[in-house]
């Protein structure tokens, strides 16, 4: 009995170590779990004990509880990095980790609880993790102290649709999912422009590549993020809306370009940042032909959130996680299998349906498995990871 409360205390103590390691483990459960609740309930009728609606509640949860988990997971590990400060262990971990729990929890079984109960435990979350990483931020007057701006916005878009759920106004709820949605692309696409290039750079220093940025790109095509977020707000799926869609994604495209991506395919965990960073400009030009009313765009949405937004936590995540436990910056075999079911699991998503015939049902069931056997494989491989100290010894 107590050597398994000393390996029970251990483990605990390695998984509260580092802001990484809790909310890189919660993002991948609920990735696993979060999508085969949805599609049972989507393709076989089984009932939840939300009383939200179910396209609701699954386009909030991968929001909010997905993504925001692991943006979460992100910041808590970079700004330590970036401000040259301690990171956060132990009973701060704790606390966001329980009150994500508590929200997941809360919002499955929103039928038993006032909305507001519900709302005030989920609203907690972005909160908390704006305090943790605005302290160290102001205190160092660092450069991406306006990223906690974002996070902020980011937080309203989530007030917005709990207001809007309380409203029983389905229109204006999924309004404020999509604003959410390009807040975390523009996220994307700052961070990704800054990732991509160096960890492409110190992957292939042996090749001697050096890969850059052209500042002036970069500035346009966060611009054009920008411009987009604000026009899905005020023109939604009108004219004017494709245009700076298409548009962003031409700079995205001249972006991707500089970045030597054909010299990146023998490595895995340099090549999946790629793939992911290409969804943005498929999902743009999608979402523009969606808007005009082209068939072949219907499920830019997709593209932007499984092909762009989850494949580059996958990409983030699996890096992140060798890298802060001491281990060679080289993933398992298993974890390339991973990265191939998910771009598979957006490519069905989006164009199945076009290019094979698949009912749409279909399309859903096959995307879901891809999906879920990207998420098992991750959480098969990095759970010993997260859950057990690093490998060098070193705090962590």
């Amino acid at each position: 009995m107590a050597a398994l409360v000393h390996g029970y205390t251990k483990h605990m103590k390695s998984i509260l170590a580092y802001g990484f390691r809790p909310h890189f483990f919660l993002a991948g459960v609920a990735a696993l779990i979060l999508i085969p609740v949805w599609v049972l309930n989507f393709t076989a009728s089984v009932s939840m004990s939300t009383d939200w609606p179910p396209t609701l509640w699954h386009a909030h949860e991968m929001l909010f509880g997905f993504i925001a988990c692991a943006i979460a997971g992100f910041l808590l590990t970079a700004v330590p990095s970036w401000t040259g400060q301690k990171g956060y262990a132990g009973t701060p971990l704790a606390v966001m980790a329980s009150i994500w729990l508590a929200a997941r929890i809360m919002i499955a079984t929103a039928a038993n609880w006032p909305p507001v109960v519900v709302a005030v435990i989920d609203l907690a979350f972005l909160p908390v993790l704006m305090v943790l990483v605005g302290i160290p931020l102001l205190r160092s007057r660092n450069r991406n102290t306006p990223l906690l701006f974002a996070v902020l916005l980011l937080w309203l878009s989530n007030v917005w649709f709990h207001w809007a759920l309380m409203q029983h106004d389905p229109s204006l709820a999924r309004r404020a999912i999509m604003s959410g949605i390009n807040l975390v692309l523009i996220l994307l696409t700052v961070i990704g422009g800054r990732i991509i290039p160096a960890f492409t750079t110190s992957g292939l220093k042996q090749s001697g590549v050096v890969v850059t940025s052209h500042p002036l790109i970069s500035t346009f095509t966060i611009s054009g993020m920008i411009l987009l977020a604000a026009s899905d707000l005020l023109w939604p799926e009108k004219p004017v809306t494709a245009v700076v869609a298409a548009s962003a994604a031409v700079f995205h495209v001249i972006r991707l370009m500089q970045w030597k991506t054909a010299r990146t395919l023998k490595h895995p965990i340099i090549w999946i940042l790629h793939v992911a960073y290409a969804w943005l400009p498929i999902g743009l030009v999608l979402k523009a032909l969606a808007i005009f009313g082209i068939y072949a765009g219907s499920f830019w949405l997709h593209a932007l959130t499984i092909g762009a937004l989850s494949t580059m936590i996958v990409a983030v995540v699996t890096r992140a996680s060798l890298g802060h436990t001491g281990r060679p910056l080289i993933v398992h075999p298993a974890i390339t299998v991973a990265y191939l079911m998910l771009t598979a699991a957006a490519f069905t998503r989006v164009f199945a349906m076009a290019l094979f015939k698949l009912e749409y049902s279909t399309m859903i069931l096959l995307s879901a498995v891809l999906w879920s056997i990207a998420f098992a494989i991750y959480l098969y491989i990095y759970t010993p990871i997260l859950w057990r100290p690093r490998v060098d010894g070193k705090p962590g």
